[in-house]
């Protein structure tokens, strides 16, 4: 199996390769004003926004290190590894994913299930997306291959009451995880949104504490629309952590940085391929280095 550092770094390639036309490839050689500018040119086509790309730049100018070291240096500073995930003291750890269609959510959610289920937990995935019964399919697929329990109902069942039963029965039956899904809301849509905003009260009503985080997964190929997705359902479910997927189909790999930079939420995963092992812990420096063109002599 391929290390984990080589996958990062094959399924960035496209990020990486797009931005070694602008970046600079040199350990030591100082850039020209020019030069700098096309760096921030090369960041702003990447996805790292416009605001964003020039503080990097202004940054790594001001560092006394060499041009590649010094933008590495200054991207690392605006990622964060995220905290270990604090399971609660008694009960299970309750997580809600949210997301709209197409992001990747449903394989997102089987992954993560095989993942808890690999540690030793005991896993319940509660399938409240009922209006795809494709997705509930797909779903239920991943959750068997896991080891892992789903609660569902029938297509177009209540989306709330799915969520409560699968809280309830968690509990009574002592898992370690619950895992809720949630159907594939359009953050434009104030009927779905209203929808998404009473599935998470009613966790809350099935356990005073939960949910203990909520994961939003978003496109990485999407660029500005991913951050208006996570605007609004940070508004409406309260997110509390990121997971960036399909970034081995993408050259706008900076949207990492802008999502990390603008809303201050952890990534969590990301994703740079179909398999398993290609939903990824997030690292920072892993993913700086495995985005930016190696350096030359």
């Amino acid at each position: 199996m391929a290390s984990f550092f080589s996958r990062l770094t094959r399924g960035l390639s496209r990020s990486r390769d797009n931005l070694a036309h602008t970046l600079p490839a040199h350990s030591e050689k100082p850039l020209t004003d020019s030069q700098w500018m096309d760096v921030e040119d090369g960041l702003i086509m990447a996805d790292c926004g416009a605001v964003l790309s020039v503080n990097l730049v202004e940054t790594a100018r001001k560092e006394r290190k060499a041009p590649l070291a010094a933008l590495k240096h200054a991207m690392v500073s605006k990622l964060e590894n995220p905290k270990l995930i604090e399971h609660p003291a008694s009960g299970p750890f309750i997580l809600l994913v949210v997301g709209v269609n197409g992001t990747g959510k449903t394989t997102t959610i089987g992954k993560l299930a095989t993942l808890f289920a690999s540690e030793g937990k005991k896993v319940l995935v509660g399938a409240a997306d009922t209006f795809r019964a494709a997705a509930v399919d797909q779903l239920a697929v991943w959750v068997e291959r896991a080891g892992a329990d789903m609660i569902r109902q029938h297509d177009g069942a209540d989306p709330a009451a799915v969520a409560f039963d699968t809280i309830q029965s968690g509990i009574a039956r002592n898992y370690d995880v619950i895992i809720v899904d949630t159907a594939g809301r359009v953050q434009t849509d104030k009927g779905l949104m209203d929808e998404l905003a009473k599935v998470r009260r009613v966790i809350t009503k099935a356990c005073p504490q939960a949910p203990h985080e909520v994961w939003q997964v978003v496109d990485g190929g999407t660029g500005q629309n991913a951050v208006v997705q996570v605007e609004k359902f940070r508004e409406v479910a309260g997110t509390t952590g990121l997971i960036v997927t399909k970034l081995d189909g993408s050259a706008k790999g900076g949207i990492v940085l802008q999502l990390a930079d603008k809303f201050h939420l952890p990534i969590r995963y990301i994703g740079v391929g179909e398999t398993l092992e290609d939903l990824m812990p997030f690292d920072a420096e892993a993913f700086v280095s495995s985005l930016l063109p190696e350096e030359k002599d």
